[in-house]
């Protein structure tokens, strides 16, 4: 089964006081182009994550996102360094005597914004109970992106087995033109020859120019060609998962052969069919750029 690149995954890990939450999304992308922002409490993790990521989802624009909640009634606020404070306060009150300057309005505030007076709390050592947490969180958001994947997956491999159809279809239908565009070819150049001309000719060498210009005109390996492009397309679906590359070349493949279809078709109906086809090719290229 085909996978789509887009998709989207979310999980959280429960920990006595703090939930982890992981996200993760994805868009179609040529190749992998894995952006991620992790809290820098797992930041030691990020290699690691990165490079189960790229394992499972192999292509597309990934971004991932673990953040940390904290609990209520677990310790949140930014702890202050009182002895600092202190320091700075003295010395900010002796500049103001000896230079006869007054304190500032707001020299509490002065104060707060001193370099490392707001002291962040320390990151604790990430123990392994935790980040066994913290792996099985992220596991379940990628997984649950694989299945999103999946999903849209089955609804693109619908669409490119309807989109086939009817072109095998069309393909069809071109066959009993082919016969009466020989005759309308006859027809119109041997009145050109007697109605618009007036001119005898040698109706056997007619006929050899006939079959040298219908010759030039015969579709059937286009034909067969395209044919064998539609049969390949569905073995690919069927194949298995990353064909979203081959299928696109499959696709440009079988473009050349309606393009070279519709030049050689001289002929209106024909022509119209031909037109058909390439509006269900473009719908197949534009979703085979969301296949994995």
């Amino acid at each position: 089964m085909i996978q789509s690149m887009t998709g989207y995954g979310k999980a959280t890990a429960e920990l006595p006081d703090k939930k982890i939450n992981v996200e993760i999304k994805s868009l179609n992308s040529k190749a992998m182009d894995l952006s991620t922002r992790i809290a820098p409490a797992y930041r030691e993790k990020e290699i690691e994550i990165r490079n189960e990521i790229s394992k499972v989802l192999e292509r597309g624009k990934v971004d991932f996102s673990l953040w940390i909640e904290k609990k209520e009634g677990a310790e949140s606020a930014t702890p202050i360094n009182q002895a600092l404070v202190e320091g700075y306060y003295k010395q900010i009150l002796a500049i103001s005597e000896n230079l006869n300057i007054p304190l500032p309005a707001d020299w509490f505030q002065t104060l707060l914004r001193m370099p490392d007076v707001m002291t962040k709390t320390e990151i604790q050592e990430l123990t392994e109970e935790e980040w066994k947490a913290v792996h099985a969180a992220v596991a379940e958001a990628i997984g649950h992106l694989v299945d999103f994947r999946k999903q849209e997956g089955a609804a693109l491999e619908k669409k490119f087995r309807e989109k086939i159809a009817n072109i095998t279809s069309l393909l069809e239908k071109i066959t009993p033109y082919e016969k009466e565009r020989v005759e309308k070819v006859k027809e119109r150049i041997t009145d050109a020859l007697e109605k618009t001309l007036s001119v005898d000719y040698d109706k056997n060498r007619l006929e050899q120019e006939l079959i040298y210009y219908i010759e030039k005109l015969d579709v059937n390996e286009e034909k067969q060609r395209l044919s064998n492009h539609l049969k390949y397309f569905i073995s690919t679906l069927e194949s298995g998962n990353g064909q979203g590359k081959k299928l696109g070349f499959i696709a440009q493949e079988m473009g050349r052969e309606i393009n070279t279809l519709g030049s050689k078709s001289n002929h209106a109906e024909m022509q119209k069919i031909v037109v058909q086809m390439k509006d269900e090719l473009e719908q197949i290229k534009e979703q085979v750029l969301n296949v994995m």
